[in-house]
């Protein structure tokens, strides 16, 4: 049992950070290190158990590995396919198709590193391997925190619902997805309301210059339209993007009551994202999220997670700047 004690350890701390702060992405980090460990201390027992169904177990785990890929690469190009013909093709809709021709190309190149085996090809082959095992478990952790992320427990009592803006359709219209955000904030504030609470709904979007009226506007209303009462919404008209929604919010709700606390209402795939800037600005309240299409779901979290790598763009690239010094070191070496 002592080789699962690194993965127990870790799996402390990991509980320990989550109750004292939720809203951070080292906690996916140190869950998927703890997971990572208990795979190791799982496949050391398996080998050194010295049983003579061990070569089939790996190659059984090899095999399924390879399909698990494979099936990956179909989705992912599916997916991306998909995403173009329903949304445009603007770059941020291409995340999931380049990702499928980024894992092809690497799973390529290390092929051909094996069979040519030339020193340029190696230490080539050594950093894409690297970087793709490095970004692959970044963004597992971050895809299985998101999950567990949106499945805590917010605070039974808050004094606002923030909803965060989107964008219009043709300058006036909220679309469908930020039908779907004001939808689960009604929800929200209904829930808070039955628990004897009396919250301001807030929602929070400036105007775009192809934008007719300000988001925040266009949400209220539509929210009062389907019958939500006009009185107890509060308008954030100044904000042009997430951190901006967050702080000019901040400010209403510190006005008002500087005991404040809150619930942050945006689509499922932008929770987490949302979460890590709201606590980054210091709000005092979690962030939850609404549903989204499913075929529009995995471009969202590529998207969501090269915002997190940007917004941790220093640590990223030291790390990177290692995974090449190392692939340096194999063309050295070979």
């Amino acid at each position: 049992m002592l080789a699962y004690a690194p993965a127990a350890l870790l799996f402390l701390v990991f509980c320990v950070s989550v109750l004292r702060e939720r809203r951070r992405f080292s906690n996916a980090v140190i869950l998927g290190l703890a997971a990572l460990c208990a795979l190791g201390a799982l496949l050391y027992r398996l080998v050194s158990s010295e049983s003579p169904s061990v070569p089939y177990v790996v190659g059984a785990l090899v095999a399924l590995g390879a399909v698990a890929l494979l099936v990956l690469v179909c989705f992912l190009f599916l997916n991306g396919v998909r995403m173009l013909r329903k949304e445009g093709r603007s770059p941020a809709h291409l995340l999931s198709l380049l990702a499928s021709f980024a894992v092809l190309g690497v799973v390529a190149l290390l092929v051909v590193a094996a069979v040519v085996r030339t020193p340029v090809l190696i230490g080539v082959a050594w950093a894409a391997g690297g970087l793709a095992l490095y970004f692959s478990f970044l963004f597992l952790c971050f895809v299985c925190y998101a999950f567990l992320y949106g499945r805590l427990q917010v605070r039974r009592k808050a004094d606002f619902v923030v909803v965060l803006g989107s964008g219009l359709i043709g300058g006036a219209t909220v679309p469908p997805l930020l039908a779907s955000r004001l939808k689960r904030g009604r929800e929200v504030h209904e829930r808070l309301s039955r628990r004897g609470g009396s919250p301001v709904l807030i929602t929070s979007g400036g105007q775009g210059p192809d934008e007719k009226l300000p988001e925040s506007h266009a949400m209220a209303d539509h929210l009062v339209a389907e019958g939500f009462p006009a009185d107890l919404i509060e308008r954030e008209d100044r904000s042009r993007n997430t951190e901006e929604n967050l702080r000019f919010s901040k400010e209403i709700m510190e006005a008002a009551k500087p005991g404040y606390r809150c619930v942050v209402v945006t689509n499922n795939y932008h929770a987490f994202r949302a979460a890590l800037i709201a606590r980054r600005v210091r709000i005092r309240g979690q962030v939850v999220g609404s549903p989204t299409a499913a075929y529009f779901w995995p471009n969202a979290m590529l998207r969501e997670f090269v915002a997190i790598l940007v917004d941790h763009r220093q640590s990223n690239a030291a790390m990177c700047v290692i995974i090449a010094l190392g692939g340096v070191a194999a063309w050295w070496a070979s």
